[in-house]
């Protein structure tokens, strides 16, 4: 006497959610987490923009709170002046940074290559663009500005390639589909010429 046993796949039996819906629970604890981080984003980004402001806007204000006023000068030197407004936007570009990329922030979402991109991707490459035309200009710091210049610009003109270019010469933005793949000899259909039929016949 022969009988038919049926087994049941159980890899692919779905699974029941799991909620925890318990005062304090992981669920809970990971909202009241992006929430104090948001907070502490918001406050930071503050905090060192009021620090930035006159270190660019009114940098003869150090001297009012650093000197005693015996001892006050009326005027920086070059050189304090030139470190002033490049710390200064340093610190705006490390506070918008933080504003841009708090878990609940603004919503607004900066030009990047990819998912992957760092998050001082383009923050750093406007803020080095800004300090290397800065620094072009200024005669008063001798080599110091030249040096500042160069450093500036590599990296200025190296994210600029990265935002605009890197990631984009082999992948198709049209199909995903890798352009160094072909169909030659053996019919490859991921190779990037098929997605592309495939993509022109979904149309």
């Amino acid at each position: 006497m022969s009988s038919a046993i049926e087994m049941n796949d159980l890899s692919k039996t779905p699974k029941p959610a799991i909620v925890d819906d318990k005062p304090g629970g992981r669920l809970n604890l990971d909202t009241q987490q992006e929430a104090s981080v948001t907070l502490w984003a918001y406050a930071a980004t503050v905090i060192l923009l009021v620090l930035a402001t006159p270190m660019i806007m009114f940098p003869n204000f150090l001297l009012y709170i650093s000197e005693s006023s015996a001892e006050r000068r009326n005027a920086l030197t070059p050189l304090e002046s030139y470190l002033s407004v490049n710390s200064g936007i340093l610190l705006a570009t490390l506070g918008l940074a933080l504003l841009f990329n708090a878990p609940a922030g603004l919503g607004i979402q900066l030009p990047s290559t990819g998912k992957q991109a760092h998050p001082l991707l383009m923050p750093l490459t406007l803020s080095c663009s800004v300090i290397g035309l800065l620094s072009y200009n200024t005669t008063s710091v001798g080599a110091l500005a030249f040096i500042v210049f160069l450093g500036s610009s590599v990296i200025a003109a190296w994210g600029w390639w990265t935002i605009m270019f890197s990631g984009t010469s082999y992948i198709s933005r049209k199909t995903g589909a890798d352009k160094r793949t072909s169909t030659f000899m053996f019919g490859n259909k991921a190779a990037a010429s098929s997605k592309k039929k495939e993509w022109k016949k979904g149309q």
